[in-house]
């Protein structure tokens, strides 16, 4: 079989205890051979843990795409360097996984998507929570038709108090945005491949900023309001064009009891579910009627990241195992990557739109 020849750009948190750490599991088949990153000593410490005897670090993502031995790109940099590296390597004829979200405009992820129908490589984005147990369990039932017609949703992303102090999370410049184009896209893109939905009609949204000069009781440490220059929370709501809806809520700081994110709510015909969090589980409801009760049901399976008999060093680490596993099957036997550049592109013209209506006061229609 051959071994795919793998270069990561960008060498940060995800980058290192999600992507090499998911690909580390898969070593019989891709082997990472160049890592690239703006800051070389973060390079040279990700290529001594997980490079091969050949692999090499560069700080200009140029060198990687010139190298014609390289099969795959992983793109896990800023969100507005996206597009850019992205698009640079599908024209360089590799195969690209790209971090969440897809990019900070819908513009710009349908120019990814574009890119990669030219040049005929595949292109997927890292939402990971696809891969959570409760997620695949909710989907075995809507594939099953347990919930009939699902003709409504919510999509949670919400914290307390968790806004994240390291990195460049609150630098709208460099992210595009904060809490719902860094949390909100999880949720959302959980919630359309649950639902099974990708046709919009409109999307209307609200954007606060109003408790970023409010850093106390944050989960890590107080962050810096000066240096805050995005959303604490933001709201969206998404009518889809066969009458069905999604309400989205994303948050960093919101004064609420408990947080919930990466959580999806599911309304059907014939019965619904929701999945909550508990520390690293997420367990699973299910709501429907029975026997002309009511009946609300907590399956006996883990509902966890984990499942019966599975161990990782982390939840990151075993989302992005299994990941990494579809990702280059679908590279390898020349099928669809479990997130297809089609699905992710929604995601970001949703959460774009979202952006645009709190800017205008105007529902964003989509063609």
């Amino acid at each position: 079989m051959k071994k795919l020849r793998i270069g990561i750009v960008g060498l940060g948190y995800i980058g290192t205890a999600k992507h090499l750490a998911g690909l580390s599991a898969h070593r019989d088949r891709a082997e990472v051979v160049a890592f690239c990153d703006l800051e070389l000593d973060k390079a040279e410490a990700a290529k001594e843990k997980y490079g091969n005897a050949d692999a090499y670090v560069s700080t200009d993502y140029h060198q990687l795409l010139a190298d014609d031995s390289i099969d795959v790109i992983h793109v896990c940099t800023w969100n507005v360097t996206h597009r850019e590296i992205t698009v640079a390597a599908l024209e360089a004829g590799k195969h690209v996984m790209c971090e969440k979200p897809m990019a900070v405009t819908g513009e710009d992820a349908r120019a990814m998507r574009d890119a990669a129908v030219k040049a005929g490589k595949k292109l997927s984005v890292g939402f990971q929570y696809r891969f959570r147990d409760d997620a695949e369990f909710m989907r075995k039932c809507a594939d099953e038709g347990r919930f009939g017609e699902i003709y409504a949703a919510r999509a949670h992303a919400v914290r307390r108090r968790g806004v994240p102090t390291w990195g460049v999370f609150t630098d709208k410049e460099k992210q595009g945005g904060g809490p719902l184009i860094d949390l909100g896209g999880h949720s959302i893109d959980l919630a359309l491949w649950l639902m099974g939905n990708y046709d919009v009609e409109s999307v209307t949204g609200v954007v606060n900023y109003k408790l970023g000069d409010k850093p106390e009781g944050n989960m890590v440490a107080p962050w810096d309001p000066e240096t805050y220059d995005v959303e604490d929370s933001a709201f969206g709501f998404v009518r889809f064009k066969n009458g069905a809806s999604l309400f989205v809520e994303a948050a960093w700081a919101l004064n609420i009891r408990e947080s919930r994110e990466g959580a999806v709510t599911l309304f059907g015909t014939e019965g619904g579910c929701d999945s909550t969090q508990d520390g690293d589980r997420y367990l699973v409801t299910l709501n429907n009627v029975q026997g002309g009760e009511l009946t609300t049901t907590t399956p006996g399976m883990p509902a966890s990241y984990y499942g019966p008999g599975k161990k990782a060093t982390s939840v990151v680490e075993y989302m992005a195992a299994k990941e990494a596993n579809v990702w280059l099957d679908a590279i390898l036997n020349d099928g669809d990557p479990m997130v297809t550049a089609d699905q992710a592109c929604v995601v970001t013209e949703i959460l774009d739109a979202i952006y645009t209506s709190a800017t205008t006061g105007k529902p964003v229609y989509f063609d």
